[in-house]
């Protein structure tokens, strides 16, 4: 997992789209059955004359290919992409077999020749997809010009008009079409949302761990601040009584227990802040948001309404990793500023992150969180963001986040009309806007408990 990248994760590979056997076979063996009966009910419901055996060594294929495959193939076998498209294929050709042998186009059940594409729609890629939906057209267009009539017991063929026939293989190809590109945007947007989301729980896990692990480091750092006490007594009392080399090693004994001592306390305050400090002033919050990207070359003006009156919220891991990714976005269209604005009413807190890039294109603002949607790069771009190559996650990863806090985003840009020219200094680029409603169930604590202090020694 180490070696893993972003990209890697998210990659579309012929694994990804493997299908379960069984559940192909589950689906031949419905189709066999609805066979039978359609076959049965004709015969015998509607005195049709049939060429009952010819069907029947047709029907028998698909059930010879079931068995085949359930004794050849171990059970939970998950067929790549190839195979699945040729069981697919099999299908189809068994079906319009069938259809040839009962009327063609002027048989109704001709609608169904539209389910294997449906399927390939769904699970496979887009170059098999439309590859199956071409030789379903193909075999379409065949039973309907040649096939078998289908006939009553007094011989008479059951035909419908000929300008019928030809709406019939309209329409289905037309379904094959539609019904393949729609079910393919969406499964493929189904797919692209669950990555999406799996992306969020690794970055929310990430930053829980973060978490857990300066509690962690001021466990260490207390525990081990007794051995290191003791080892620069022991070092302290050796150096006293040893002379030459063996007293500066005693010393240097004392000097490195000293200086693990104060790398112990740095870790151990960090740690309890990571610990102990679940509340937080919404100041001090934006401010830990910032810090990761202050060094980037652009300034980040965090701005606070009433600093001596400010809000106290929950420090959680949520709206620290939303705001630091809605800021590192500021900082990476920025020209040269970011500014970070802090409101409240009583009703509402409101956090405003502006800067003064090119802002959002005005077609894009509608749809700004959904997951991998980018602009353009551009080849002014190069030089605005070296090394950068983003895939669209980040804002989708933040606006998740900030949602599971109860927060409500909008976007919009700080000039109109667009011009997609920046305006440096100016707050008149792209404006993301968080808004948390004031209240008990909010983001926002009413009982502030107090700071833990430095441990007090106990007086003799």
């Amino acid at each position: 997992m180490a070696d893993l990248t972003p990209r890697d994760l998210f990659q579309e590979e012929p694994s990804t789209r493997w299908l379960r056997l069984n559940t192909l076979v589950t689906l031949r063996w419905v189709a066999v059955a609805g066979q039978v009966i359609a076959i049965t009910v004709a015969q015998y419901a509607f005195s049709l004359d049939t060429h009952l055996g010819l069907i029947a060594f047709v029907i028998g294929l698909s059930i010879i290919a079931n068995l085949i495959s359930i004794v050849v193939y171990p059970q939970g076998t998950r067929l790549n992409e190839i195979q699945a498209m040729m069981m697919l294929l099999f299908d189809l050709g068994q079906l319009t077999l069938l259809l040839y042998l009962t009327g063609g186009l002027h048989n109704p059940f001709a609608m169904l020749l539209v389910v294997p594409v449906t399927v390939a729609a769904m699970a496979l890629s887009t170059r098999a997809t439309v590859l199956v939906g071409a030789v379903t057209v193909t075999l379409t267009s065949f039973v309907g010009i040649t096939h078998i009539p289908l006939r009553n017991t007094l011989g008479v063929a059951l035909r419908v008009p000929d300008v019928f026939v030809l709406g019939y293989w309209v329409a289905i190809v037309i379904a094959v079409g539609f019904v393949a590109l729609y079910t393919r945007r969406v499964s493929t947007e189904m797919q692209s949302m669950s990555q999406a989301l799996l992306a969020t729980q690794m970055a929310l896990a990430r930053e829980q761990k973060l978490t857990d692990l300066g509690g962690v480091v001021a466990a260490y750092a207390h525990e081990l601040g007794t051995p290191l006490a003791t080892i620069k007594l022991v070092g302290g009392e050796l150096a006293e009584e040893l002379e030459g080399e063996l007293r500066e090693d005693a010393q240097l004994i004392s000097e490195q227990a000293d200086r693990c001592r104060d790398i112990l306390q740095s870790m151990g305050r960090a740690g309890k802040d990571d610990l102990h400090l679940r509340q937080a002033p919404l100041g001090a919050v934006l401010d830990e948001a910032a810090e990761p990207h202050l060094g980037r070359g652009t300034e980040i003006l965090v701005e606070i309404s009433d600093p001596l009156d400010q809000p106290v919220i929950l420090r959680r891991p949520e709206i620290i990793h939303g705001l630091r990714n809605m800021i590192q976005n500021a900082v990476d269209f920025a020209a040269t500023s970011v500014w970070v604005e802090a409101t409240w009413t009583d009703r509402a807190i409101t956090v405003r992150i502006i800067d003064d890039g090119r802002g959002f294109a005005p077609h894009l603002i509608g749809r700004i969180g959904d997951p991998f949607l980018r602009r353009r790069k551009m080849p002014s771009d190069n030089g605005e963001r070296p090394g950068y190559e983003g895939m669209g996650l980040g804002m989708f990863i933040a606006k998740t986040l900030l949602e599971r806090t109860g927060a409500e985003l909008s976007f919009a840009n700080g000039a109109e009309p667009y011009t997609g020219r920046t305006r440096p200094g100016q707050k008149a680029g792209a404006i993301a806007e968080v808004t948390w409603k004031r209240g008990a169930e909010g983001i926002e604590v009413k009982e502030k408990s107090t700071a833990l202090g430095e441990n007090t020694r106990f007086q003799a």
